[in-house]
């Protein structure tokens, strides 16, 4: 029995993704570089975990060594998967943390359409949860906190350049009104 493959680890999350409801990749982001190195290797495995999940009502799939856990909503598919000796209610944290965190973001309106509209937000939320495999925050409420913090920095240098981009205009009037 190798030992090192029971050690623990911070790395709990090999990949997260979400698709449509016919399977097609929305969102994805794989955090082991040796688990579908390539694009095509990835859509293969979210073609496989489709297959399984789709039509099941149960949280939790083991394929080709991995542990998955997911959840629908309308048209959407959220998963994230995890090694095949993760603890499934670490990735399950995750999962509903992802879940809650766009519902909030998105307004409860939790479909493809609204989804994609909002992308930004989504990869923030993302990025807030999960860093490299780690994971950083399961608490919605502060991810939220954070994403509204990050987009709110966005809108205010948004404003400072208009703001800057105005005042300039004001000198550049003023200096040929001399």
């Amino acid at each position: 029995m190798d030992s090192v493959a029971l050690e623990p680890s911070l790395f709990t999350v090999k990949a997260v993704f979400i698709l449509d409801n016919d399977g097609n990749r929305l969102v994805s982001k794989y955090y082991d570089t040796e688990l579908y190195s390539s694009m095509k290797e990835q859509r293969n495995f979210e073609k496989k975990v489709f297959n399984k999940t789709y039509k099941a009502d149960h949280e939790i799939a083991f394929l080709e060594g991995l542990t998955i856990v997911y959840k629908s909503s309308i048209d959407l598919f959220f998963y994230v998967v995890g090694s095949a000796q993760e603890n499934e209610l670490m990735l399950m944290a995750v999962l509903n943390c992802l879940f809650e965190s766009l519902s909030q973001i998105l307004r409860k309106n939790v479909e493809k359409r609204c989804l994609l509209d909002n992308m930004d937000g989504v990869f923030l939320v993302v990025d807030e949860i999960i860093d490299g495999g780690v994971i950083m925050e399961s608490d919605p409420q502060q991810v939220i906190q954070k994403v509204n913090y990050r987009m709110d920095e966005g809108a205010l240098s948004e404003q400072s350049v208009a703001q800057v981009l105005q005042s300039a205009k004001d000198q550049i009037k003023w200096s040929l009104l001399k």
